[in-house]
């Protein structure tokens, strides 16, 4: 007798789809009550700390924030203001989403705004790029 092949879906392993509309879901509000909750937080550290994003993993176990600052020779200084606060911040998020577990936060740099801007100041001071932006200004008159 043949095998039956599995459909893919359930709870034995396969592709559940709706799993990343959970995360998704869930990371659109840890993202939103974290951005809040370091508002109300009195620690200069923070004072110019931005949310950029937040990854929640698929059993909803764990959450990786992901942060920026205007200042970012501070970003040590920073991590450790989150170590300090992250139990408070975590207890804001269990109250104000009603899940019966809040995922455990995990606060990391985001090091892609960053590299993003070095990137564009390297492109900038190129004299192949300068070269091109000169010939297609030529062309345009």
């Amino acid at each position: 007798m043949a095998r039956r092949s599995s459909s893919g879906r359930g709870r034995r392993g396969g592709h559940d789809p709706a799993a990343g509309n959970r995360t998704a879901k869930l990371g659109g509000i840890v993202h939103r009550l974290v951005a809040e909750g370091i508002e109300s937080i009195d620690d200069d550290r923070l004072a110019l700390v931005s949310i950029t994003g937040v990854d929640v993993d698929r059993d909803l176990y764990r959450a990786v924030v992901w942060f920026t600052s205007l200042n970012d020779d501070h970003a040590p200084e920073i991590a450790e203001a989150f170590e300090e606060h992250g139990g408070k911040l975590r207890h804001l998020v269990a109250t104000q989403s009603k899940l019966r577990r809040a995922p455990i936060l995990e606060f990391q740099p985001d090091l892609a705004l960053r590299s993003a801007g070095r990137i564009e100041d390297i492109l900038r001071a190129s004299p192949v790029t300068q070269t091109a932006a000169q010939e297609d200004h030529g062309e345009e008159e």
